[in-house]
């Protein structure tokens, strides 16, 4: 006996096979595009939480009073140095939008830029510098 709805499912398809079409089936091919996706997937959440470290820190360094943040430039204390916050968000919004097509090798750029920032924070707030 025909399964009728394997049968149209086949038959929207465009092909003629034995496969029963199930829902995954219709979703992802059987090739590497859901592994692909899931890829990104990961990337962009380990870049999105790298970011978040970084903007604690960021925040944590301007909220400590050390004296190198009053030799900053002008434009750079402009909203109590919350500027270079908005730059800090460029920064993670660009490495997402790069991770997210594709540049899947910018997550290690930016685990290392994030490596570098918790070293210089560390220095800065435990007042080594």
């Amino acid at each position: 006996m025909l399964d009728q709805g394997a049968f149209s499912c086949r038959l929207a398809a465009g092909k003629m096979t034995d496969d029963i079409c199930s829902p995954t089936n219709r979703l992802f091919a059987r090739t590497s595009d859901f592994a692909i996706m899931s890829c990104m997937s990961v990337s962009l959440i380990v870049v999105f939480c790298l970011g978040i470290a970084n903007f604690a820190l960021h925040a944590a360094v301007l909220g400590s009073g050390h004296p190198m943040l009053a030799a900053m430039p002008g434009f750079m204390r402009a909203l109590g140095g919350r500027s270079t916050m908005v730059a800090e968000f460029f920064l993670l919004l660009t490495a997402m939008l790069l991770v997210a097509h594709g540049w899947a090798g910018l997550v290690w750029a930016y685990a290392v830029y994030s490596a570098l920032n918790a070293v210089s924070a560390w220095a800065i707030l435990s007042r080594r510098i």
